[in-house]
């Protein structure tokens, strides 16, 4: 990670933490992104939104007790891991019955929903980085600086991901 993301991550941090509101909204643009690739990763894919607000209120209500500002984009994470497991760990919605459910997605939503399934087979590293990657067009530089991983690491989970959804793909069909 860059220190010059550090060092905007800790003031931003700061800031926020003395009750400036657009400092955090900073750090939302920041790492909604990020947050929004671990939801879909974790969760199911309608719930993301919801889910990336409920981890944007639940670190604003416990910025006070992160040690290191400078740590913000991997407590993060981490808050965003838990909201996601805490939702499936939730009791299932009621089903419709099947004559009145909606049917399922068609086209091209078909195809992008079999990939994220796809990817959502994939370990955790692979599956986080793929999303922020794929779906949210984040580098990998970007992807080091907002998760605090090495760019190496971010580069060998890409690369094997990769490789790896291209082979279930291939297998499914």
């Amino acid at each position: 990670m860059t220190m010059e993301v550090v060092d905007e991550d800790t003031q931003l941090v700061e800031a926020a933490r003395s009750g400036n509101r657009a400092a955090f909204s900073q750090l939302y643009a920041r790492y909604a992104q990020m947050v929004n690739a671990i939801a879909l990763a974790h969760a199911n894919p309608a719930e993301a939104p919801d889910l990336v607000q409920e981890v944007f209120m639940r670190a604003l209500s416990k910025l006070s007790r992160l040690r290191d500002p400078g740590a913000f984009g991997g407590w993060l994470a981490m808050i965003a891991r838990n909201c996601a497991r805490d939702r499936l760990r939730a009791p299932a919605p009621i089903e419709l019955p099947a004559d009145v459910a909606a049917p399922g997605p068609q086209g091209d939503d078909a195809e992008a929903a079999e990939a994220l399934e796809a990817i959502r087979a994939l370990p955790d590293a692979y599956r986080e980085t793929l999303l922020m990657r794929l779906v949210e067009g984040m580098s990998g530089p970007e992807i080091a600086a907002r998760t605090g991983l090495a760019e190496g690491s971010v580069r060998v989970n890409l690369h094997r991901g990769m490789k790896m959804l291209r082979e279930r793909l291939r297998s499914e069909r």
